[in-house]
C-alpha cells in the first residue's frame, strides 16, 4: 500500500475537491498520512488568488520534496492552471494537474508510476494533465460519498467557474466559465452524507449565484449580468426536504441576486441559516467602477436592508480589498464610513495583490505595500469592533448550537459549537457529564463573552 499525504491551500471549493481526491485515493488502496510524515506521494492543492497564495503553494511543494526526495510531488489546482510563465517548472515537481482533471488523479498517478518503473523520462507527462480551462463546458463530477475532513458539516460544490471578470481577479482564468452541476447529482451526494451523520451542509462554488445559468443554453457562455435564481432556490428547497439535514449554509452570494422576492423565498426555507456573505470589495463607487463590480455602494446597502427585512438579526459578512490601484485617501475613507454604515458581522480584509494578466495589474497607479498595510490595519480594527457588537446582541438570549469539539480554555474544558449565524459558543463540558456531544444540536442560554472570541453559554435548563 502506498502512502499519500495531502495539503490544501485556498477556498472552500478547494477544500471540497481535496476531500474528494483523498476519497478517490483511499478507495484505490492508498493509505492517507499526515503531510508531516514520510509519504510516497505528496499532493498540494494550490491557490493563486494572491501573491501570498502563490508563494505558499511553492513553499509547500518544495517542503514535500525536501521531506522525501524520492517521493512523487504533485501540484494540482489554480496555480497550476494559470502558470503561464512556468514558475512551477521545477525539477522538484513531478506532476502538474489542472482544474477539471482532479477527478483523474488516480489514473494519472498510475500512469506516471508505470512510466517510472519502465524508467521512461518523467518529463513526458509532467504537464499533459493541464487543459485549457476556458475551452471546456464540462462540469467536473468530483464528489464526496463517504466522509469529509470535518465531522459535523460538509461543503457541497454546486458549480465551477465565473463569468464576472473583475479587473483584479485571476479566478476566471483559473476556473473557466460557469459550469453547473445537476440538482439530482447534488441531492444524491447530500443524502449519502446525511446518512453518514453530517448535519450541516455548506453550499459552495466559485460563483454560486450563477448556478444553473448555463442550463438555459448548454455550451454557451452566459452574460455576467445573467442570474437564474430559481435554480438556486429550487436546489435549496430540495435540500430542505432531506430528512437528515439540520442546517443549510450558503457560500458567497453576488449582491445583485438579492431581491425582495428572492429573500422572501429564502426566508421560507426552514433549515437555511441566516448567514449571508455578500462580497463588497469597496464602499466607494469610483473604485467599484474601476474594479468592474457592476453595482454601486448604495445598491449594495439596499441588498443588506432587504436581508434584514426578512431575517431577524442576520449575520452579514463580506470581503474588502484595500489599496486597489489609484485608491485615494478620500476613497479609502469613503469605504471606511460605508463599512460602518452597513455594520457587518465579519469582514475578510485583503491587501490588493497584482495578478498577472489582469487589467488592474497593468495600471500605473499602484499603491505602495506600506500604504496597503496601513489601510488594512484600520479595517481590521473596525472589523473587530463590529464583530464584537454583533455577538453582544446574543447575551441573555437562547440559541441553537451545533456542537463540534471539546476544547480546553484557561484550564476549563468546553464543548465548542456554532449558532445558525455562525457565532461561536462554548458550554462547560461538566454540564454534559462524559457524554460525547460532537455533532449534537443543543439549546444554550448565552450569558456573556469569553476572551473576546467565544460567547459563553450554558445548557438550557441548567
Amino acid at each position: 500500500m502506498k502512502r499519500a499525504a495531502l495539503h490544501n491551500l485556498g477556498c472552500k471549493v478547494n477544500a471540497y475537491e481535496m476531500d474528494a481526491m483523498e476519497q478517490l485515493l483511499r478507495d484505490n488502496g492508498y493509505e492517507i498520512v499526515s503531510f508531516e510524515e514520510l509519504a510516497d506521494v505528496y499532493i498540494i492543492n494550490t491557490c493563486t488568488v494572491t501573491n501570498i497564495a502563490d508563494r505558499k503553494s511553492r513553499q509547500m511543494l518544495h517542503r514535500a520534496k525536501k521531506r522525501n526526495p524520492d517521493g512523487i510531488v504533485i501540484a494540482v489546482g489554480c496555480y497550476v492552471q494559470t502558470d503561464l510563465e512556468g514558475t512551477l517548472s521545477d525539477a522538484g515537481i513531478d506532476l502538474c494537474i489542472g482544474n477539471n482533471k482532479k477527478k483523474e488523479i488516480v489514473t494519472i498517478l498510475s500512469e506516471y508510476l508505470k512510466l517510472r518503473q519502465e524508467k521512461t523520462p518523467d518529463k513526458t507527462m509532467r504537464n499533459t494533465s493541464v487543459i485549457d480551462i476556458n475551452k471546456t463546458n464540462e462540469y467536473e463530477e468530483l464528489q464526496l460519498h463517504h466522509t469529509t475532513a470535518e465531522h459535523t458539516r460538509a461543503y457541497i460544490k454546486i458549480q465551477d467557474g465565473c463569468n464576472q471578470f473583475c479587473t483584479y481577479c485571476i479566478i476566471p482564468y483559473a476556473r473557466g466559465r460557469v459550469r453547473s452541476r445537476t440538482q439530482e447529482n447534488i441531492i444524491t451526494e447530500i443524502q449519502t452524507l446525511s446518512e453518514n451523520g453530517y448535519r450541516e451542509f455548506v453550499i459552495t462554488g466559485i460563483h454560486i449565484s450563477s448556478y444553473g445559468s448555463d442550463f438555459e443554453n448548454p455550451g454557451q457562455t452566459v452574460s455576467a449580468n445573467c442570474f437564474y435564481d430559481q435554480y438556486l432556490l429550487q436546489l435549496l428547497q430540495s435540500i430542505d426536504r432531506i430528512a437528515g439535514v439540520a442546517r443549510i449554509r450558503l457560500g458567497s452570494l453576488e449582491p445583485r441576486i438579492i431581491t425582495d422576492e428572492f429573500a422572501l423565498q429564502l426566508s421560507e426555507i426552514k433549515k437555511l441559516c441566516p448567514h449571508f456573505h455578500l462580497s463588497l470589495q469597496s464602499g466607494c463607487d469610483a473604485v467599484l467602477q474601476r474594479m468592474n463590480r457592476r453595482y454601486t455602494a448604495e445598491e449594495f446597502y439596499e441588498k443588506t436592508l432587504i436581508l434584514r427585512k426578512y431575517f431577524t438579526h442576520p449575520a452579514i459578512t463580506t470581503d474588502v480589498i484595500t489599496g486597489f490601484p489609484g485608491e485615494t485617501e478620500e476613497e479609502f475613507m469613503e469605504t471606511e464610513e460605508f463599512l460602518k454604515k452597513v455594520s457587518f458581522y465579519e469582514m475578510h480584509i485583503f491587501k490588493y495583490s497584482k495578478r498577472r494578466n489582469t487589467p488592474a495589474a497593468a495600471r500605473k497607479d499602484q499603491l505602495t505595500e506600506a500604504v496597503k498595510a496601513s489601510r488594512s490595519e484600520v479595517y481590521l480594527t473596525l472589523e473587530k469592533q463590529m464583530s464584537a457588537d454583533f455577538r453582544r446582541y446574543y447575551i441573555a438570549k437562547t440559541c441553537e448550537v451545533l456542537l463540534e469539539e471539546c476544547k480546553e480554555i484557561n484550564s476549563t474544558e468546553y464543548w465548542v459549537g456554532y449558532t445558525k449565524e455562525y457565532v461561536r459558543v462554548v458550554i462547560p463540558k461538566v454540564q454534559f457529564s462524559d457524554e460525547n456531544m460532537s455533532n449534537q444540536i443543543v439549546t444554550a442560554f448565552i450569558s456573556g463573552i469569553l476572551e473576546n472570541e467565544y460567547m459563553l453559554g450554558s445548557k438550557a435548563g441548567n
